[in-house]
């Protein structure tokens, strides 16, 4: 078998639809557009959302609430996470590097470390935020927490 003697198997491929040849070809007139309207006109693209002059769905429904332009979006990590972390890469110290590297944080995330959980080995924590039992917490296990 050559590439130049390849063919596509039986009856697998059609030929196009040749629209406006001539009255012979069965497709020609109107083109299978139909009389008349939007959609027999050439240049003719609807709108999204277009429902055919009813009312859209995004107009029907009605609007509440406020998306807050300026609202800061942290990262949740736990404590219990924190020790896991630790105990399994026998970790130190932990800082916003080691969570990307293991999963637990995506590059452009801020990071807030919550008070969930127990943490026993004194580890160096480093987040863009923390809660203020978290901070006591890692405290009080000998830890230092450190706000970026």
């Amino acid at each position: 078998m050559k590439l130049n003697n390849l063919k596509p198997a039986a009856n697998s491929t059609k030929s196009d639809k040749r629209i406006g040849r001539g009255q012979g070809s069965g497709k020609g007139g109107t083109s299978t557009r139909g009389h008349k309207g939007a959609k027999s006109r050439s240049g003719y693209s609807k709108k999204i959302g277009f429902e055919g002059g009813q009312m859209p769905l995004q107009r029907r429904v009605p609007k509440f609430g406020f998306k807050n332009p300026g609202r800061v979006a942290y990262k949740a990590i736990n404590l219990y996470v924190l020790e896991d972390l630790a105990n399994q890469y026998n970790l130190s110290k932990i800082t916003i590097e080691e969570l990307e590297k293991h999963g637990l944080a995506d590059k452009n995330d801020k990071v807030k470390i919550l008070g969930q959980g127990q943490i026993t080995k004194a580890l160096e924590v480093e987040a863009h935020s923390l809660s203020s039992s978290a901070q006591e917490a890692i405290e009080k296990a000998g830890g230092k927490a450190v706000k970026l």
